[in-house]
């Protein structure tokens, strides 16, 4: 069993699953492992799409219906929740658009979301949108980094697996340091 073979029999669930989170970093491994023919772009779109709108649905839903239960217990949370309102008040067409795109907000935003008074069919209709978008958009720039490599890299059969290795590496860092602050953010006050 070789990497190559777990990327094409577990890639597209593993996208699916971690876009349903977080997900850029997966979705640009994704992306390049399509560069490389061991994944089909448009299936790694489609399972970057899916998982993505479903995620913040159910955030949306969570906040929507439990919301204020889940901030009972994360009294610390209502500073950023407040922020991201206010914002979300000002511009909301916009924000429920793009938040996917801003690092870090994939499961706080739907959930103040969800809080809100936005009513859910906007919310289905916008973050359908903005999936699709972002979807297309982090898969491709995985692909376009795969199409760099091989132009810088002639040889780049030697080096896709480190690639891949310190990209999921970096994931998990990233992961670990977001974890790591969310647990130990001091409430505001």
């Amino acid at each position: 069993m070789t990497l190559e073979w777990l990327i094409m029999h577990f890639g597209y669930p593993v996208v699916l699953a971690g876009t349903f989170f977080e997900g850029e970093i997966i979705l640009i491994l994704a992306g390049f492992a399509a560069h490389r023919g061991y994944l089909y772009l448009p299936l790694v779109i489609l399972a970057g799409f899916l998982g993505g709108f479903l995620g913040d649905q159910f955030y949306f839903f969570l906040g929507r219906r439990k919301g204020r239960a889940v901030l009972a217990k994360h009294p610390d949370w209502e500073g950023k929740i407040a922020r991201f309102r206010r914002l979300l008040e000002r511009h909301n067409i916009l924000v429920i658009l793009l938040f996917r795109f801003l690092y870090g907000l994939r499961t706080v935003a739907p959930f103040a979301i969800g809080l809100s008074d936005v009513p859910a069919v906007r919310f289905l209709t916008l973050n359908t949108i903005s999936a699709a978008l972002w979807s297309a958009a982090i898969a491709g720039l995985g692909y376009a980094f795969g199409s760099t490599m091989e132009i810088l890299i002639e040889e780049i059969k030697r080096y896709e697996l480190a690639v891949m290795a310190c990209l999921l590496v970096l994931a998990v860092i990233l992961y670990v340091i977001k974890w790591y602050r969310n647990r130990n953010v001091r409430p505001e006050g």
